[in-house]
């Protein structure tokens, strides 16, 4: 959000760019409809509206498209990690702005002039010009006060991290130290000493199992069981036994064509002039005149119409792509756009087509004819469709038939099973956490298993939706409360485990044995070690960073040098350092950048932690639908 290497101008650029975000255009997406209504988040009692949100998403996924150009996975435009991003940089945006306030920072009007008079877009001939300033921000949709209001909130977050972005100190001793360290290699060889070697040579005492029973009960409990029955009634197992006639198929598939295929789809590039619909006469007038010299242009040489875009285009989304907005069809661009499109003819290039964007100059370069299945291929889909139709209308009252009468005949599941053709099925054991079968699993419904009404008064369940247009309703047949499993049944388990434990020690053992062993020079000492390699910690060859921390804390002035750790997963690592490479001697210049970047990752591990902060100082609610 912040660049805190070059801002004295940047930040209010910066400013002017989020000022104006809702008037830009954005690629294709600008040609959509507005979507949802609505608050995604609430910080400290202040919503982030919706439209907030997408346009800030439409910004990020544009400096993506321009940033990656070919190399863009556009299934990470939609992520879910890109949508969270975009609205944690508003929820911090919010967080902030509280903090200056509660702080008392405020921001001088000298200050504001001054910022604002620096802008290269508001001046003429090298000067603040009041009326070049009052024409940008209009043909941009603006008034002075709301721009100058987001320039001087840009201001307080400015002074409220001047703290972190100003005054961070890495001392030169540091600097060299870390320098030295990220640089230096040693070269290396291992050797694993692992616990299955081991396995053979152990075996626990019947002492030693029942000591481990004794201090692990916890692990040999078994929740809460039950063994159901249960029915399903669904609106898609309801709509099975409809009878769909050939003659209403056919109708539908005659009568739905546009259902059972893709329409016609067309790609084109465009060069956009903006000219937002509260510019003035004149100013519309100047940009369509910059157009129309643009489109003699491309009309004077099609083949540089790409070229052109790049240059001339305002369309940031597009222009870096030479224009090109992809396949797209009827519906989704504003309706003189798409009009002036879909009566083109290939490369062929359009007058300038004028809508609320601005105008724009078209070049028609793709299409792709409408292509409808065969009434055979969506047969299936057609009958499903019409059989749901059938049972759909009258579902909630079958619902309410079906939940009455598995309430009134509590103590049986068949007569819902033969009213509504259900079949009665049955579980295995079952407790809170289990994920099978998948109607179960569900939280009312455990709840409503799990019940005295069910295990004591063996009464069916009341029935439960557990997904929409689903009902389940169920009976407990067996039940078992939370026990603890007696040592009989758990013995061989408890084995497996003591063994683990006891060929681990043994690993370990003899691999401190072999280090110290190495470390007072014996000579026999027996390790099969691996093909030497050089680490450092800038490439550490994919090795654990306690080894790679084990292998820099050896002393080296005599080699072969050796270290040893215990490993995570079990055993233990020996290490051997055969050689030291020392870093090339580096010049001034390198130690400055070096000290800048050390100065870097300070203030951002800094400003991290004081963000993380006031997000603990804050009640902030996302809203679980918002993306």
């Amino acid at each position: 959000m912040f660049d805190f290497v070059n801002r004295k101008k940047r930040i209010v650029q910066i400013v002017l760019l989020l000022a104006v975000m809702p008037f830009m255009f954005w690629g294709i997406q600008s040609y959509r409809s507005d979507g949802q209504k609505g608050y995604v988040a609430i910080v400290d009692g202040e919503e982030i509206q919706r439209r907030e949100f997408d346009q800030a998403l439409r910004d990020h996924q544009a400096r993506l498209r321009e940033m990656l150009g070919g190399n863009l996975d556009t299934a990470m435009l939609d992520s879910y990690e890109l949508k969270d991003s975009v609205l944690e940089g508003l929820i911090q945006q919010r967080l902030m702005f509280r903090e200056a306030v509660e702080n008392n920072l405020t921001v001088l009007d000298s200050q504001l002039i001054s910022e604002i008079s620096q802008i290269p877009e508001f001046q003429l001939d090298g000067q603040f010009s009041t009326k070049q300033y009052e024409s940008f921000l209009r043909s941009r949709g603006l008034s002075p006060v709301a721009f100058e209001s987001r320039v001087r909130q840009e201001l307080l977050l400015r002074q409220l991290l001047d703290g972190y972005s100003e005054n961070g100190f890495v001392p030169d001793r540091v600097v060299d130290t870390v320098m030295y360290l990220s640089e230096v290699q040693r070269e290396v060889s291992q050797a694993q000493i692992k616990p299955e070697a081991f396995l053979s040579q152990v075996e626990p005492t019947e002492a030693d199992i029942e000591a481990y029973y004794a201090s692990h009960q916890s692990e040999f409990v078994l929740p809460e069981r039950a063994r159901v029955e249960y029915v399903v009634l669904s609106l898609d197992e309801l709509a099975e036994t409809e009878s769909v006639s050939e003659e209403a198929i056919r109708h539908y598939y005659e009568t739905n064509q546009q259902e059972f295929g893709q329409g016609e789809e067309r790609q084109a590039r465009h060069i956009l002039i903006a000219a937002a619909v509260t510019v003035g006469d004149e100013e519309k007038q100047q940009a369509r005149d910059k157009a129309q010299k643009v489109l003699d242009q491309v009309l004077k040489d099609p083949e540089q119409f790409a070229k052109l875009a790049e240059e001339y285009s305002d369309d940031p989304g597009s222009s870096s792509q030479g224009g090109d907005l992809g396949f797209f069809g009827r519906g989704v661009m504003v309706k003189a756009f798409e009009d002036e499109i879909f009566q083109m003819q290939p490369n062929e290039i359009s007058d300038l087509v004028e809508t609320d964007f601005g105008f724009h100059i078209i070049q028609l370069t793709d299409i792709k004819k409408a292509v409808t299945s065969d009434l055979t291929e969506v047969r299936p889909q057609i009958e499903k469709k019409l059989k749901i139709q059938a049972v759909e209308s009258n579902f909630g009252e079958v619902a309410e038939d079906f939940n009455n009468l598995v309430y009134e005949q509590s103590d049986s599941l068949q007569p819902a099973a033969e009213r509504f053709q259900l079949t009665i099925q049955q579980s295995d054991w079952i407790d809170r956490s289990s994920s099978d079968p998948q109607v179960l699993a569900n939280a009312s419904m455990m709840d409503a298993i799990f019940s005295d009404n069910a295990i004591l008064e063996k009464r069916n369940t009341e029935a439960i939706e557990v997904m929409p247009d689903t009902l389940v309703s169920a009976r407990v047949l067996e039940h078992q409360p939370e026990t603890t499993q007696s040592l009989s049944v758990v013995r061989d388990d408890i084995v497996v485990r003591l063994k683990q434990q006891l060929a681990d020690e043994m690993a370990i053992q003899k691999g401190r044995e072999a280090l110290a062993a190495l470390q007072a020079g014996e000579k026999d000492v027996k390790v099969d070690w691996s093909d030497a390699q050089y680490v450092s910690y800038m490439q550490s060859q994919g090795l654990e960073p306690e080894l790679l921390r084990a292998i820099f804390k050896v002393e080296v002035e005599t080699l072969p040098g050796y270290a040893g750790i215990e490993n995570p997963q079990g055993g233990y690592s020996l290490i051997r350092i055969s050689q030291v490479k020392e870093p090339e001697a580096g010049n001034e210049e390198k130690h400055k950048n070096f000290g800048k970047q050390l100065q870097q990752m300070k203030t951002q591990e800094e400003m991290s932690a004081y963000l993380s902060s006031i997000r603990q100082r804050y009640d902030i609610t996302i809203r679980s639908d918002s993306y």
